[in-house]
């Protein structure tokens, strides 16, 4: 079967949301939520300290101790639209823990910090490093994580794809689910290169139709070697074309076509 290139662009397109027919691992039944803050560096912060070691010190004394925060991560510009690009991203296993964390992470700067004014410039260090310009999001998360299973290194770069969804009125229940699956189970699943896969639909924020993959691979040269993967995978599954192309015409009447794609960096040591 020749694979198209709607094809290949489908691969990455898994609307998982909508079947709930997954067995999923105890810690992904844990996480329900990820707060995305999209930040930017202040390019005319002239402060003496490093960014890595004041961020390591937060993480240390309040973030890792903070038992209604599951997990979290920094990402930073490789290709985006800017070069000051950086992703902060927090995990949940339930609503109600967002604010809880917000609350819990006062107590622990108070203690972290005891004197007032050692904790505000300690604070202010921290948060001149960023522009005030930011966005946040929260996101739900989507059945079909493929969990990462390796250490992340610094050579590490997550590959994020915004999909935006159609809801077409003659889809058959059930119908996506098992295109979804057929999909997982027969190329994420088994395509080497995807070390982890982290499906999450809009739950509060600017755009309703949003759906975010986020992909992690083990280097830049493994985001080519990923598609090339998927493609072999691909042929490999429906190795008669038309039938291919029978299940994609049905699969992507579920997107609107738009997307949007960005790599970023994998700050490794600056996650819990």
């Amino acid at each position: 079967m020749k694979t198209t290139n709607l094809f290949i662009t489908a691969i990455v397109m898994m609307l998982l949301f909508l079947s709930t027919s997954s067995v999923l691992s105890q810690e992904e039944k844990a996480a329900k939520y990820y707060t995305v803050t999209s930040m930017h560096f202040n390019l005319e912060n002239d402060s003496d300290a490093d960014w890595y070691d004041v961020e390591k010190e937060y993480l240390d004394k309040v973030t890792m101790k903070n038992e209604y925060v599951m997990g979290a991560s920094f990402f930073t510009h490789l290709y985006t639209e800017n070069s000051t690009d950086v992703i902060y991203v927090q995990t949940y296993s339930s609503w109600e823990d967002i604010d809880k964390a917000s609350a819990r992470t006062g107590e622990l700067e108070k203690e972290a910090w005891t004197d007032e004014t050692a904790r505000k410039a300690f604070l202010k260090t921290r948060g001149d490093f960023y522009t005030s310009n930011h966005s946040d999001e929260i996101y739900s998360v989507a059945v079909g994580t493929k969990m990462v299973t390796e250490t992340p290194t610094d050579d590490w770069v997550l590959y994020v794809r915004t999909n935006y969804l159609a809801y077409p009125e003659d889809s058959p229940e059930g119908e996506i689910g098992q295109l979804r699956k057929e999909i997982i189970d027969n190329v994420v699943n088994k395509n080497e290169y995807i070390k982890g896969y982290y499906p999450h639909r809009h739950f509060w924020g600017h755009n309703s139709t949003e759906f975010i993959e986020a992909i992690f691979v083990d280097s830049f040269e493994s985001l080519a070697k990923m598609n090339d993967r998927n493609r072999e995978l691909m042929n490999e599954h429906w190795a008669d074309e038309n039938a291919g192309k029978e299940f994609f015409k049905k699969y992507n009447k579920y997107f609107t076509g738009v997307h949007g794609d960005k790599v970023y960096a994998v700050i490794s040591g600056l996650n819990k």
